[in-house]
Formats: structure tokens, C-alpha cells, sequence
């Protein structure tokens, strides 16, 4: 798979290359275990019965995992060094209430990133409390503190326009981005973000790549379309909606059209969003199980195999793998356009 990777062409001295794109990947920091948290966090969500039955519809190669250990964390940003993405974007919920853990943890990623030469970028989500103009300028100063320079704003919209557009000539300083969760670039524009990314792979398909980014460049705003895998949340909140692998290439029409896009930034959803499906992080199949609360009802997890031809153990990290290769052909487009 590896050997598939493309080599940017060298410069010339008549070509002047543009800046390659970024790489960022969503990344959730809420998993938790009863030996170091407690209690299952998230495993469980919608009433499931962890370790064998959990709230996804697949399951992680590396076992249930809290995601405040260590060992855990290094592990899983060697492997997104390793992919090619220089971005982790931590889901961010506010730093109280239920959330808070995600605020609490933001530091040992942070620490632990910067170390695999990974940046760190929070999504802020639309947390419990209920972001307000008031709460947002203090989640502001609070990120703000701990070195996080980048800001991917999840249904901004909930917000008015008014307090978006004060929002922003207040934060953007130097060095300083603000991107909105949205398609909608003139409105994102009006309200002073400085880029536009899409994070639902289900909604934003490869067909809206190339129109984002035109009307984004127009706007003079970053543009960083979100490519995934797929999609299916059934087990963990029950939405009928799915949108199959198919082996992988879903994956790379997506990838494909985000890079005939020429997008500013490439945002993956996600490293570990086990609940909607969308994760790359390393699966593996499980035994089908007779679950505890009903003996005439059989669990069976989805799994990798098949991607991309690989089968087995080898399939596990398959979308890692597929990743690095789009990564590395990402710049190396990118090098070769004047």
C-alpha cells in the first residue's frame, strides 16, 4: 500500500510552488474506562453494555481505552504523525458539566502532540450550557491560554450574526483563525471567519469540494473541505442514515475531489468518532456475541476487512495506511502547480 505513494516532483527555478496544503484530523478526547475513569465513558452511551457490547458499530483494535492514559495517547498521535497529518483538531465541549473532561484532557494532548510534531487545534462544540457571545469570549481567552491559535466552530450558526461578526474582529489577532462549520461562504464572510470546513461527510459529499473552494478563494477565506471514510451511527443514537465504505472507496473519492479542489486545508473526520463511524484509528473484528439482556439478539461489528484488498490483522490499520498515501499525493500535487 505504502509503495503506492507519490513523489512530489522537484521545483524548478521557472516554477514557483505554492504553499502545500494543511492536514488536520477531528480527534475525541471523551473515552474512558472504570479501571482509570470510573466508568466507561462514551462506551456506553445509549444504554450499552461494555466491553462486549459497546455504543458503535465497530470496534477498536486496541481495546476500550480511556482517553486520559498516557501510553494510549502517545500511541494513537505516533499514528497520526505517522499518517501524514500535522493537525489534531480536539473536540472541545466547554469546561463544564459533562464536557469539562474535554478541557481537563486538552492539556496531555497538547503536550503529547506537540511531541510526535503534531500542532493542536480545538472544534468547539455546542457544548451544554449553551454557547452565548459572553461564554464564547471566555472559551476564547481559556484556549487561548494554553496555546491554541486555531478555531473550527461547529454549527456556528446557533449564534447570531451580530455576535459572530463582534466576536471575531475581537479574536482574530495576530496569528489568530476562526473557521466556520458551513457551506455557506458569503455568510461566513459577513461575519468575519477566516475559513469555511463541512466535518459531515454525509452531507457534504465530493461534488461540493470544488464550488466551496472556488467561492472561498473569491472570499479570500481558508478553505478545508472534510473527507471520511464513512458513516453509520445506528448502534450509538440510532440514525437510519449510512453511508457504506465500500471497501475504501468512498475514502478516496473524497480525498480525490478535495484535492482537485485545491483547498487551502484538508480536514478528515475522523481519527476517533467510534459513535458515527467516520473513525480510521485501527478496528478489528469481533466474535459475534449473544447479548446479556436478550439471549435471542446476536451482536456483530463491522470491521475493515476488505479494504483495499487487505484482509485480516492486516486490514486493522488499513485507512491509516490509505491516509499516508493521500497526504503524501496531496503535497506532492500541490508542489508540482505554480
Amino acid at each position: 500500500m505504502l509503495a503506492l505513494l507519490l513523489v512530489a516532483p522537484a521545483s524548478t527555478a521557472s516554477t514557483a510552488a505554492r504553499p502545500a496544503p494543511q492536514i488536520s484530523i477531528f480527534y475525541y478526547p471523551w473515552y474512558g474506562t472504570p479501571a482509570r475513569d470510573g466508568s466507561y465513558e462514551h462506551w456506553a452511551q445509549g444504554g450499552h453494555l461494555p466491553p462486549g457490547d459497546i455504543s458503535s458499530n465497530y470496534y477498536p483494535a486496541r481495546g476500550l481505552y480511556s482517553s486520559d492514559d498516557p501510553a494510549v495517547l502517545d500511541a494513537q498521535m505516533a499514528e497520526i504523525a505517522a499518517a501524514g497529518v500535522g493537525e489534531v483538531v480536539s473536540s472541545w465541549w466547554g469546561r463544564w458539566g459533562v464536557g469539562a473532561v474535554t478541557d481537563e484532557r486538552l492539556p496531555l494532548i497538547i503536550q503529547t502532540a506537540r511531541a510526535h510534531g503534531l500542532s493542536v487545534a480545538v472544534q468547539i462544540e455546542p457544548y451544554d450550557a449553551g454557547r452565548t457571545r459572553q461564554s464564547l469570549e471566555d472559551d476564547f481567552v481559556r484556549l487561548k491560554s494554553l496555546g491554541i491559535t486555531r478555531f473550527y466552530v461547529y454549527r456556528p450558526f446557533d449564534l447570531t450574526d451580530a455576535d459572530w461578526t463582534a466576536l471575531n474582529a475581537e479574536e482574530k489577532g495576530p496569528g489568530v483563525e476562526v473557521l466556520a462549520q458551513t457551506a455557506n461562504v458569503a455568510r461566513a464572510a459577513a461575519d468575519g471567519f477566516t475559513g469555511v470546513y463541512t466535518y459531515d461527510i454525509y452531507r457534504y459529499g465530493p461534488g461540493s469540494f470544488q464550488r466551496l473552494c472556488r467561492r472561498a478563494r473569491a472570499a479570500r477565506l481558508t478553505c478545508a473541505p472534510s473527507v471520511g471514510p464513512g458513516y453509520v451511527a445506528r448502534r450509538a443514537t440510532g440514525d437510519p442514515r449510512v453511508k457504506l465504505r465500500r471497501d475504501g472507496a468512498v475514502y478516496d473519492a473524497m480525498w480525490s475531489a478535495a484535492i482537485r479542489a485545491h483547498p487551502d486545508r484538508v480536514t478528515i473526520t475522523s481519527y476517533n468518532e467510534w459513535h458515527e463511524g467516520t473513525q480510521i484509528e485501527p478496528a478489528r473484528p469481533t466474535p459475534t456475541r449473544t447479548l446479556a439482556m436478550s439471549p435471542t439478539l446476536r451482536l456483530r461489528y463491522e470491521s475493515y476487512d476488505g479494504a483495499y484488498g487487505l484482509h485480516g490483522s492486516e486490514a486493522e490499520d488499513a485507512y491509516l495506511r490509505r491516509t499516508a498515501y493521500w497526504t503524501a499525493r496531496l503535497r506532492a500535487t500541490a508542489s508540482s502547480r505554480p
